[in-house]
């Protein structure tokens, strides 16, 4: 019964992997769980709209997203800072996080 476990080390390491990225996917994910936009979507104003307005203020956008019924926006602030954020689609206006940390 004293046998051995072969273990393919490829195995092994993708297992290390994702242990090791469970901790950072909670941690990061923690920031999407404080908002939703419950917007009807035939209200939402274009990505491009969003675009626009945050260009004009000095931001670079990289990306939106949708986000439980946000706009959530990756790019950079009109001060270079990497910004991640999240907008109501009709109105447009930026969410803040109220949620104490």
């Amino acid at each position: 019964m004293g046998g051995h476990v072969n273990i393919d080390l490829r195995v092994l390491a993708g297992l290390l992997l994702l242990v090791a990225a469970v901790p950072r996917a909670g941690a990061e994910g923690g920031a999407h769980t404080g908002f939703s936009c419950n917007e009807p979507k035939d209200t939402w104003q274009k990505q491009m709209a969003l675009q626009r307005q945050l260009k004009s203020t000095g931001w670079r956008v990289r990306r939106i997203l949708v986000m439980n019924g946000c706009y959530e926006v990756y790019g950079f602030d009109a001060q270079g800072e990497r910004v991640e954020a999240f907008f109501n689609p009709r109105t447009l206006i930026r969410m803040e996080n109220t949620a104490s940390e």
